[in-house]
């Protein structure tokens, strides 16, 4: 009697699991649910204000510069998701599950400076939030969380010259580099060009 039950149990269990994958579906495009979302950013924000306890180095001295920096690694960090404004109402913040955070609301304003930090060094598993941590300096990163801190009350009108200037200032390179050799080795039967760009090396099936 006891084997059955639990053979009942099991049986049970599984059919409702299948019950479940076969109305489950991993698209996107559904809005998330509202108790979803509840018990998701509650399970978060516990877990975030755990983990930012210990590890955040401190922040700048000079709070103002380190906004100027926030500023552009902003637009060139973050916009792609949570606009210029920081609202999320790009196709990539809109679209993506769960949605890109509106980074003026009381509930992101809410965390404290070293949970925005450890946020954006992290990142979020399971969110379309990426990691900083190995691409940008604590400095930055402290730049980044000052810059959101401002963004409800932020004029950004100007953040897209200043990216263009940033990008120009840092992506210039000499134009030696840009130079292009390519280097045809032939033997008894014809062999792939190798093309060197960079130091680089890439191949053309294309026969000499």
């Amino acid at each position: 009697m006891r084997s059955r039950i639990i053979w009942t149990t099991v049986a049970s269990g599984a059919a409702l699991i299948g019950i479940g994958l076969a109305h489950f579906s991993l698209t996107a495009l559904q809005e998330p649910g509202p108790l979803e979302t509840r018990i998701a950013n509650l399970a978060k924000h516990f877990v975030i204000r755990l983990a930012s306890r210990h590890g955040i180095p401190p922040p700048p001295v000079d709070t103002r510069a380190s906004v100027e920096v926030g500023g552009t690694h902003f637009g060139l960090d973050c916009s792609i998701c949570h606009g210029v404004d920081g609202r999320a109402k790009t196709p990539s913040g809109q679209w993506m599950y769960p949605r890109a955070a509106d980074l003026t609301t009381k509930r992101v304003q809410s965390y404290s400076d070293q949970e925005l930090f450890w946020i954006i060094k992290n990142g979020i598993r399971f969110t379309g939030m990426p990691a900083f941590g190995k691409v940008e300096t604590a400095d930055n990163i402290w730049g980044l969380v000052n810059y959101v801190r401002r963004l409800p009350s932020t004029n950004t009108s100007g953040l897209p010259g200043r990216i263009d200037s940033f990008r120009s200032r840092h992506t210039a390179t000499p134009a030696k580099e840009n130079r292009q050799t390519t280097v045809q080795i032939q033997t008894a039967t014809a062999a792939p060009n190798h093309v060197f760009t960079n130091g680089r090396a890439r191949f053309s099936l294309i026969e000499p």
